[in-house]
């Protein structure tokens, strides 16, 4: 065991976290409100998007985050090919930075955990509080912002934690990407001297921190959200 590579390459390991967050943080932003326009079409059951939300969801759920990888990098490339070629449109494609598609990768996969997320939060609101503020002349919108939301957050809080913490851990596939996260910066720094056992142990340590670190700030909020549910009640 090489300590000295050990320690050194933690903190290589640690100038990957910036990129890890970034890619989490605009992945939430994305999905977030998605996730929850598309659980209310599944709890509505609205005609034609009920179904393709559905199947969106069971497609994500139902394959490896790798291969969902594979399929938009490999994939999107092309597509942009074809559009750029048909309009005249003189870029490469080839120079767009793969944080992009890592964005559009985990966005797309965390979109679809969140729509179980915010149905199953949804569906344990009393439908009654819903018509009772409409009774009082709330529109819907409002209904929602004042009255639904805040109590579906509530219980969908520990979820969207997991969520998030899970979708930190899968940044770690970013590597297929050539994104320069925190995986990819240790394997590098790794292949010099083949010190492949000291960079995965880096990478574990980092990630068990970052990944508390998120737990801990959730715990906090749920801890918030829990005393308004009771002044609430």
């Amino acid at each position: 065991m090489n300590y000295q590579f050990l320690v050194e390459t933690f903190f290589v390991a640690l100038s990957g976290v910036p990129i890890a967050l970034l890619v989490t943080i605009v992945a939430m932003l994305v999905a977030l409100p998605l996730g929850f326009l598309l659980a209310l079409t599944r709890v509505n059951k609205i005609p034609v998007i009920h179904h393709i939300a559905k199947i969106y969801v069971s497609f994500v759920r139902g394959t490896p985050i790798i291969i969902q990888i594979f399929i938009i990098y490999s994939s999107i490339p092309l597509l942009l090919k074809m559009i750029f070629e048909k309009y005249n449109i003189a870029y490469d494609i080839y120079k767009i930075n793969p944080i992009w598609y890592a964005f559009i990768v985990f966005a797309f996969s965390t979109t679809a955990i969140l729509i179980e997320v915010f149905r199953s939060a949804l569906s344990t609101i009393d439908k009654g509080q819903l018509e009772a503020a409409q009774a009082v002349g709330l529109t819907t919108f409002q209904a929602y912002r004042r009255i639904i939301i805040p109590q579906a957050l509530v219980v969908a809080m520990p979820n969207i934690c997991t969520a998030t913490v899970n979708l930190i851990k899968a940044t770690s596939l970013g590597y297929a990407m050539s994104l320069p996260e925190i995986t990819l910066k240790a394997k590098v720094a790794a292949n010099i001297g083949y010190n492949y056992v000291e960079a995965y142990i880096d990478i574990f340590i980092v990630y068990l921190i970052l990944c508390s670190t998120v737990e801990y700030i959730f715990k906090r909020y749920e801890k918030h959200l829990s005393k308004f549910k009771v002044a609430k009640a």
